[in-house]
Order: structure tokens, then sequence, then C-alpha cells
């Protein structure tokens, strides 16, 4: 009796990864740009959150996609080409710089000559439609682990492209000076929020 209560114990566990076998079919997935988004967020001199985030139309990202057992899906995102995107209204500042350019150049992130790219190593299904995608973040030259809190939006055959979709969010906080990005770090802070929301739809 013990062993049955055991094996039922274990399999209602192990139900939310299993219910991660979604009803859409494996396969490789690319992402929708125009419903991709990058957000990144930084405390400014303690006065505000600075928000900003990187071009939706230089932001490639891949999923190869076990519909059977997401753990076993990958995850991979390269911004080579992703300017960022400050909005910065230049008429307003002091300094009249464009300020997409000074996050972009080699005092921030570098982004021309040094692309980012996120690759997953692991992902772990915690919940129904949640998961830990583990990767490998390469920023400024640099390639150092995240953890990325994910959710799964929904899966399903999109009403207007007619072909098999899926959504996720997903969100993580990184320190910037592990990357080697440590200007004005302490009145600028170091600690960035990461927001991530994209809509992928399965290769034809």
């Amino acid at each position: 009796m013990r062993r049955l209560l055991a094996a039922a114990l274990v399999s209602a566990l192990t139900l939310p990864a299993a219910a991660q076998s979604l009803d859409i079919p494996s396969g490789s997935y690319s992402n929708d740009r125009t419903h991709t988004a990058v957000v990144w967020k930084i405390n400014h001199f303690g006065f505000s959150t600075y928000t900003a985030m990187f071009d939706r139309a230089g932001i490639a990202a891949t999923v190869e996609l076990d519909a059977e057992d997401v753990s076993k899906s990958t995850l991979t995102v390269d911004m080579a080409d992703a300017a960022i995107v400050t909005a910065h209204p230049i008429e307003f500042d002091p300094r009249s710089i464009d300020f997409d350019e000074e996050i972009a150049s080699p005092m921030f992130l570098d982004s021309a000559t040094k692309p980012i790219r996120f690759q997953s190593t692991a992902i772990e299904v915690t919940g129904e439609n949640t998961a830990k995608i583990t990767g490998d973040l390469t920023l400024n030259g640099q390639t150092h682990p995240v953890v990325l809190d994910a959710t799964l939006n929904q899966a399903i055959v999109h009403p207007m492209a007619g072909i098999p979709a899926f959504g996720i969010s997903a969100s993580a906080v990184i320190d910037r000076t592990t990357w080697g990005i440590d200007a004005l770090a302490g009145p600028v802070g170091t600690d960035v929020t990461l927001e991530i929301a994209a809509e992928f739809f399965q290769d034809q």
C-alpha cells in the first residue's frame, strides 16, 4: 500500500513536467520579432529606475522544442545586430549626446563589436507552466551563467498565422560588473533587471 501511495505521490509531483507535453508539435521555432521584447532596468543615482530595451529587429531567437519533454528543449538568442533603444530626448540633455550610442559603446556594452548571445544549458520545469532556464550569457566579450525565471503563456495554433506557436515571459537580475561593465558602478546600479517576452512560430 505504501508503495502504491509513494508511486501516486511521485506521479503527482512529476505531473507538471509531463503537463509540459504541449499540444503543439516538436521542432524548430523562431521568434516573431514584431512581438519580442528584451527590456532592461537599472537604478539611476537612486533617483529613478531607468528603463530601455534592445531593438526588436535585431533579436533572433530559436527554440528546439521537445513537446513531449520540455526540459529537453533548447533556447538560443543572438543579438549581434540589436541596437539600444532608450528613447532618450537629446533636446533635453545638456550634453546633447546620442545616449543609444553611448550605451552601445565600449563605455558600457560595447555591443557594436562584442555580440550579445544567450545559449541555454538546462531547463528545469518547476510547475505546470513555469521553468528555470539556465544558460550562458555572453556580454561585453565575457560569458557567465544566468538563470531565467520563465513562464509559458500559451501554446496553441496561432489564431492569425494558422501555425503552431507559443509565447513565453522571462526575467532575471544580473550584476553587470560580472561582465566587466563597471562604468559609474555605485552611483548607477550594478544590478540590472532583464524582462523578456517573446512569441515563437514553428519554422515552415
